[in-house]
């Protein structure tokens, strides 16, 4: 089954959503959330992909990221999950398929639904029971540990 024509996806922002494989808690360690971390942040450093928010929970991740110019959807998650799935292997000695085949995405396309997205990743710890406030999850945007790239001005919540 080929992948649908979704149109060019440079220049967009989306937000994203990508489970482990089985939805098995394989994230739940620190030195694995904290290795998506890492590897999240490598691509995005590397100019790969704008973060904008994420969090890193126990069998999923969710991104608000931009695609940035001659780069592709596609290949942005495949630096993610490949990089990640490969570091995992060579320092943990992680065997076996970690992620799901395909991911979920949403194009978004304005402010209002921006903050949709914002607030329901930053929520997402809370809402599982795992911290009692957003900004108490370390392997989240919430962290200001993590720096993070502007969005985009029409996605703006700065009206």
């Amino acid at each position: 089954m080929s992948i649908p024509y979704r149109g060019v996806t440079s220049h967009s922002t989306y937000f994203l959503t990508a489970a482990t494989f089985n939805k098995m808690h394989l994230l739940q360690s620190d030195r694995m959330a904290g290795l998506f971390c890492e590897i999240l942040f490598r691509y995005r450093d590397a100019d790969k992909l704008r973060l904008h928010a994420f969090v890193v929970m126990p069998n999923h991740v969710h991104l608000l990221l931009t695609v940035p110019e001659a780069q592709t959807l596609e290949r942005t998650m495949q630096y993610l999950k490949g990089g990640f799935s490969y570091e995992a292997g060579k320092r943990f000695g992680a065997h076996g398929p970690i992620w799901q085949k395909s991911s979920v995405d949403r194009r978004v396309r304005d402010a209002l639904e921006c903050g949709r997205y914002l607030g329901y990743i930053h929520q997402n710890p809370v809402r599982a029971g795992i911290v009692g406030a957003a900004e108490d999850f370390a392997y989240s945007s919430m962290n200001q540990a993590f720096g993070l790239d502007e969005l985009p001005q029409r996605l703006s919540l700065n009206l």
